[in-house]
């Protein structure tokens, strides 16, 4: 991708995000828990790091969540992260990839192959800058089917607020490993998935959430 391309890139999302909150802007900045990866994300809109109860409340209701690094996203890139030899030779898959940092943090872990898989073209865009932006090579995908055909590792952060995507799990055990996680779902009950770490994040920029969804829980298909 050109720098022409990776400008107008940047200027269609902020647009976007402008049409949700007037003078709205994306800049780039490191999520706490994760300094290695800055990413494009929602900037400061008036001052501060905490949006005013006003911003968030439209943000929430139509929440542009490719412009947030979310709690759960970044407690699994920071698993991943700090496991790189789990991803050495292997291709992962991050579905509902949202700012891309799982992805992300699997390309930058040293993953053979990294896909990124969603049905909306705003969260694909964004996750293509993030990635170009960081010099990481990331594929962009909307067929979570073919995706599924070459998976050693699935990776998903918060998708299961929607209980829709309970039955993504079982699709997802077409991989020989998942990892999950979810600021939500404390007990998770799916055949062949486990509970494991429970590990603290703020989601960035920070919205000033219930405590409890600093709270992230991990589950775990295959070994």
């Amino acid at each position: 991708m050109s720098d022409g391309q990776v400008t107008e890139r940047h200027q269609k999302l902020q647009r976007h995000l402008q049409a949700l909150v007037p003078g709205a802007c994306l800049q780039a900045q490191a999520p706490p828990g994760i300094p290695e990866l800055p990413l494009w994300l929602l900037g400061d809109i008036r001052s501060g790091t905490r949006l005013d109860s006003d911003c968030a409340a439209a943000l929430m209701e139509t929440p542009p969540y490719w412009s947030f690094c979310w709690a759960s996203g970044q407690v699994l890139a920071r698993w991943l992260l700090d496991r790189p030899a789990l991803l050495q030779g292997k291709t992962v898959l991050d579905v509902g990839p949202g700012s891309g940092v799982v992805a992300l943090a699997a390309a930058y872990a040293g993953a053979t192959r990294v896909l990124a898989c969603d049905i909306d073209p705003q969260a694909l865009a964004a996750v293509q800058l993030n990635a170009v932006s960081l010099g990481l090579a990331v594929e962009l995908s909307d067929d979570l089917d073919a995706c599924l055909k070459v998976a050693d590792l699935v990776t998903a952060a918060d998708i299961l607020y929607d209980r829709d995507n309970l039955a993504l799990l079982a699709r997802f055990q077409r991989a020989p490993r998942v990892v999950l996680a979810d600021s939500r779902v404390r007990n998770l009950s799916a055949p062949g998935y486990r509970r494991g770490d429970v590990m603290d994040a703020v989601t960035w920029p920070d919205l000033d959430e219930s405590r409890e969804f600093n709270r992230v829980t991990l589950y775990h298909y295959g070994s």
